[in-house]
């Protein structure tokens, strides 16, 4: 037979999840990559790739470690992935001829012609999420700032 917990066993409000900030970012993260995934899949790209080509297509060449810092990924982490992206034709890498210890970035034809059917997709997502834009615009500041 089961017993009915005790008052005293139920967590306080604070400790509730719906109460959480954590787990509502969490589900509005997991929405978004579900949003972008058909998009990104039809470009062959994963959501971390899709994030530093984004950063290339606003400025190619970069150093790995340029790319890192406006990612906020270490270089064990990004080193994969550009990988994969040179594997897929979409970058070059190289070292710096001026400082060997520096490996510099560049998008090929090939990706800078990826952007063209990237361009889309802001426009798409917006429409997905069913939102003003005003309001959208107005979270991704709050959420910029709570990333600081």
């Amino acid at each position: 037979m089961s017993q009915k917990p005790a008052s005293s066993d139920r967590p306080p409000e604070a400790l509730r999840l719906d109460n959480q900030l954590c787990f509502a970012l969490y589900g509005a993260a997991n929405r978004m990559t579900r949003l972008y995934r058909p998009m990104l899949d039809a470009l062959g790209l994963t959501y971390p790739q899709y994030l530093a080509m984004l950063v290339l297509w606003e400025a190619s060449p970069r150093t790995v470690g340029a790319l890192g810092d406006a990612l906020d990924l270490d270089s064990s982490t990004l080193t994969p992935l550009l990988k994969r992206l040179e594997a897929g034709g979409l970058v070059e890498r190289h070292r710096d001829p001026d400082d060997e210890r520096r490996v510099i970035v560049a998008l090929t034809d090939k990706g800078r012609a990826l952007r063209d059917q990237a361009e889309t997709i802001p426009e798409k997502l917006f429409c997905a999420l069913d939102m003003p834009l005003e309001a959208v615009g107005t979270l991704r500041e709050r959420l910029k700032t709570l990333a600081k």
